[in-house]
């Protein structure tokens, strides 16, 4: 199946859907450099926020601010976009150079999420925002049905080694990939993978803050299904 037709939307536009396809490093390899998708990407990445935003807006009318800000995140991570960019082979679909294909690229998770947010950056041009929102709401439903507000305040370790020791007697573990910002205001960032699998990140000020975002942000994409 085509893009397009795992989208359920055909581009009016072919050169905008192109140009979402379009990865940097063609710049590399192709001169004149065809135009990237970057403008797309950072287009994208608002049209996102504020459907899903929206979304959680109404389907929560329960909650304040804090909650749904931490809803959303989980939502529109790196992690859960690339999900859902593996969802319709995102991947195999991009244009790049061979040097970034040759070393994983197509499986990238900043490849593929940003890839997704140019997609529907140029749905949105393409169609305006009714277009992108169904779209949007299409692609990440997997990742809205599985939201648990309780979670995002309550034991998403536990959650998640119950759910995976189910599955195998091995549990996940954590690791502190990055660490950044002065010593008195430290950013975590920790990756939790099981079964040598990443199933997503985290950050955060401490390195326990950083580990529970990273559980939730996998039980959010449910990577482990895949």
């Amino acid at each position: 199946m085509s893009i397009e037709e795992q989208l359920n939307y055909t581009f009016k536009s072919q050169t905008l859907l192109n140009e979402a396809l379009s990865h940097p490093s063609l710049s590399s390899e192709i001169r004149p450099a065809p135009p990237d998708n970057q403008r797309l990407e950072y287009l994208g990445d608002a049209v996102v926020e504020l459907v899903i935003s929206t979304h959680l807006y109404h389907r929560f009318p329960e909650f304040q601010e804090g909650v749904l800000t931490k809803l959303r995140a989980s939502v529109v991570s790196k992690p859960a976009l690339a999900a859902a960019a593996r969802t319709i082979d995102l991947g195999s679909a991009l244009f790049m150079s061979n040097g970034e294909s040759g070393s994983g690229g197509r499986n990238r998770d900043s490849n593929l999420a940003d890839a997704l947010e140019a997609i529907i950056g140029a749905i949105y041009l393409d169609s305006g925002l009714e277009a992108a929102k169904e779209v949007s709401l299409q692609l990440l439903s997997n990742q809205l049905e599985s939201l648990n507000p309780k979670r995002s305040q309550g034991n998403a370790k536990g959650e998640l080694q119950e759910i995976l020791q189910k599955l195998t007697p091995e549990a996940p573990s954590y690791e502190v990939i990055s660490e950044e910002g002065p010593p008195h205001d430290r950013t975590f960032v920790c990756e939790v993978t099981w079964r040598g699998k990443p199933l997503g990140q985290g950050s955060g000020p401490s390195k326990k803050s950083a580990e529970a975002k990273a559980a939730q942000a996998a039980l959010t994409t449910q990577i482990w299904k895949s």
